[in-house]
């Protein structure tokens, strides 16, 4: 097994890997899974913010011998069956407290958010919940009172945020996949960030019944992964329509159709690095990677892309971040992160009118860009322009994330999919990564495409140093239902 197991427990183990050794290797989700509780002198470690104890893991333990006895003993009815995972503190699970990185709002949930449930349903094993952006409010990972999270790769770095902890845990192979939210990047920044997939799916898909709103119409649950077909997996276990969810959306009949053999992508006609040469020269060793495995590259106007980019933050829509914890600002304001307070407050700037006219603008904007997009298979860009230390960013908190959110705060306001990839290492020894981006539902066609790239690539499985192992099959999409035709005009045919 291509995999590493310590006194610290497993590390860097996909699905598949885990999966296997419940079934080859004689261990039990009751041997295996202890080695992953926090040890009593562990040192502090900034990506959780709470963690399984042994009581808690013992009582889910419990629960996943009861789920395989009522699936007859077959494993495989239980696709996660004693996999370890993680969540963002702004997603409910029963019993933990939620508390979005903000200790003043914290509450504890009797029930789980619909995306957990689902997860834990297959078998999956909830370790812990990971820090974040204050109410998810950043690209950064630096806004938390539980301390800025720091790059897998490089600790004087950002790992990226606001889902800062969740890609954190993925990335060091703790668990072997977690959940983030997406509402201006967060499911994909800190995945370009720490060397791992960020599967940002089209919204609606994946519910947020039981997660604590950011922007509610623009929200989605994000999946990180050490692989695409980890990240495929999960999203198809944890999505479906959901009546919960008010924003959740039905996915529509068929499937999502195959990518000729020679793709044909998008590339932004302008580029901005903002001075960063080393992020420059990794994107474009990435389009020549993609050229030479046959893509045909052609660049479209970028800027319909870049004005609604900038409308998430330089527009009402902040008004949906206020509306979230407006109950929490006037009775403790100062329980707000300064930063994040003060991003929040800039929702007086708007009124009525601003939010329709900055309604009219989205659409009329997101018209062009899917017409920019026909003809196309996918959209590449850099998953981020560059990337800051910490020091950098608590000095300059606003501006440099800002920069951080131009090749990712579109695709929600313009209801689009996307999948950020690993794409190679810079020169500085930290990570670089790409982002297809789709129509919305062509989900599961990103993916295909995606895991064609990881394997061309072949890079080390996040910062484990573990090899990317050998891909079995693709994941079969629900939506496509296979048919067999017989009859006795097909003579000839393997049916007839």
């Amino acid at each position: 097994m291509n995999a590493v197991a310590t006194q610290q427990g497993p590390i860097g183990w996909t699905i598949a890997q885990w999966l296997s050794a419940y079934e080859n290797d004689g261990v039990t989700p009751d041997t295996l899974l202890p080695s992953l509780l926090p040890a009593p002198d562990a040192a502090a470690d900034n990506a959780w913010i709470s963690r399984v104890s042994a009581p808690v893991l013992a009582r889910q333990l419990d629960d996943l011998r009861l789920l395989l006895a009522a699936a007859g003993g077959d494993r495989a009815r239980l696709p996660l069956y004693g996999v370890p995972f993680a969540i963002k503190d702004n997603i409910d699970a029963a019993g933990w407290p939620t508390t979005a990185a903000c200790p003043e709002f914290a509450y504890t949930p009797d029930e789980d958010a619909t995306v957990v449930r689902r997860l834990r349903a297959a078998g999956a094993i909830l370790i812990g919940k990971t820090n974040l952006d204050q109410f998810a409010t950043g690209l950064v990972g630096t806004r938390s009172p539980h301390g800025a999270v720091a790059n897998s790769f490089n600790p004087e770095y950002i790992s990226g945020g606001s889902s800062s902890g969740s890609a954190s845990v993925v990335a060091r192979g703790l668990v072997a996949f977690s959940l983030g939210t997406d509402t201006a990047g967060s499911g994909r920044v800190p995945a370009g960030f720490n060397n791992i997939v960020g599967l940002k799916p089209t919204k609606g898909w994946l519910s947020t019944a039981g997660v604590v709103p950011a922007c509610r119409t623009q929200d989605c649950v994000s999946i990180f992964a050490l692989t695409v077909d980890d990240a495929e997996r999960v999203a198809g276990i944890a999505g479906g329509y959901d009546e919960r969810d008010p924003y959740s959306r039905a996915q529509p009949a068929g499937a999502a159709a195959p990518w000729p053999a020679t793709p044909r992508l998008a590339v932004p006609d302008r580029l901005e690095f903002f001075g960063d040469a080393q992020a420059g020269a990794a994107f474009e060793a990435a389009v020549q990677a993609l050229k030479a495995a046959g893509a045909v590259i052609e660049p479209i106007d970028f800027s319909p892309f870049a004005e609604l980019a900038a409308l998430l933050y330089q527009g009402p829509w902040v008004a949906e971040r206020f509306a979230a914890v407006e109950a929490l600002w006037r009775d403790k304001p100062e329980a707000i992160h300064p930063v994040v307070r003060g991003i929040v407050e800039g929702a007086a700037n708007y009124d009525a009118l601003d939010a329709f006219k900055a309604e009219y603008r989205r659409a009329e904007l997101t018209r062009r860009i899917h017409q920019s997009l026909q003809g196309f298979d996918a959209l590449v860009v850099p998953t981020s322009p560059s990337i800051y230390t910490i020091a950098q960013l608590q000095a300059d908190p606003v501006r440099l994330n800002s920069q951080l959110g131009i090749y990712t705060n579109f695709a929600n306001l313009a209801d689009l999919s996307a999948l950020a990839l690993p794409a190679g290492m810079r020169g500085d020894g930290l990570p670089a990564g790409i982002t297809l981006i789709g129509m919305a539902w062509q989900d599961r066609a990103l993916a295909r495409f995606g895991r064609q790239w990881q394997a061309l690539r072949g890079l080390p499985l996040g910062a484990t140093g573990q090899p990317l192992p050998p891909m079995g099959p693709p994941a079969a999409d629900p939506a496509l239902l296979r048919v067999a035709v017989v009859g006795a005009h097909l003579t000839g045919m393997p049916l007839n």
